[in-house]
């Protein structure tokens, strides 16, 4: 308590001394203490420090390893999943191409060598590179139109031979002997499909829609 109160609580006691009163009670002195914090030694406070650098460096060292397999394993599961995409689009990719392989085998007619579908499938590779498919719708069309008969003859309309060309004279630009060979009625008729519709199987399209080529 400070000097000031304590003089102030003297002098009340001795007024009421003087009036015939009985004086309050002594007030004990109440004095502000601190509890003294002890010093650690100056070598424990550096322990200590080397204790909580040590802590952590290891738990960073820790995350740090957890982080690097965390990682590991993220790449590993990505990496998984990217073969399993690309396997199953291989297996996909090679059953198209069996499922084509198959369709287009069974659609090409068998063709005897030396006949006149055989001279149409070679003439074709040959002069513009159209393969079986092509030949395939070829062979639509020329079967329904002559059956492949170079002599065949449409007695309503005059066309002629294995392309029923109308008049059958046009096919004297393909060869002088456009009545009797095979080969020359071939030659003009792929000309003409290729000069009207691109391709033999634009020709096959043109005549399952109208009936004619």
């Amino acid at each position: 308590m400070s000097y000031p109160i304590r003089l102030a609580l003297a002098v009340v006691a001795a007024v009421a001394s003087v009036a015939g009163g009985s004086a309050p009670a002594p007030v004990p002195g109440v004095y502000d203490q601190q509890p003294s914090t002890a010093a650690l030694p100056h070598a424990g406070v550096e322990e200590l420090a080397v204790d909580l650098v040590d802590l952590d460096g290891a738990a960073t060292a820790r995350t740090a390893k957890l982080s690097a397999q965390a990682d590991q394993i993220s790449k590993a599961a990505a990496d998984l999943e990217a073969a399993k995409l690309a396997q199953a689009a291989a297996a996909a990719k090679a059953a198209a191409a069996a499922k084509t392989a198959a369709v287009s085998k069974a659609a090409v007619p068998a063709v005897t060598p030396g006949s006149a579908r055989d001279i149409a499938r070679q003439m074709m590779l040959s002069a513009y590179g159209w393969g079986d498919d092509q030949f395939a719708c070829f062979d639509k069309i020329i079967t329904q139109e002559s059956g492949w008969n170079v002599s065949a003859t449409n007695r309503s309309s005059g066309a002629y031979g294995i392309p029923q060309a109308l008049p059958g004279n046009k096919m004297a630009t393909a060869g002088a002997d456009w009545q009797t060979n095979p080969a020359t009625q071939i030659k003009w008729a792929l000309g003409y499909v290729q000069g009207r519709y691109a391709t033999p199987c634009g020709a096959w399209a043109f005549k399952s829609a109208h009936g004619w080529y």
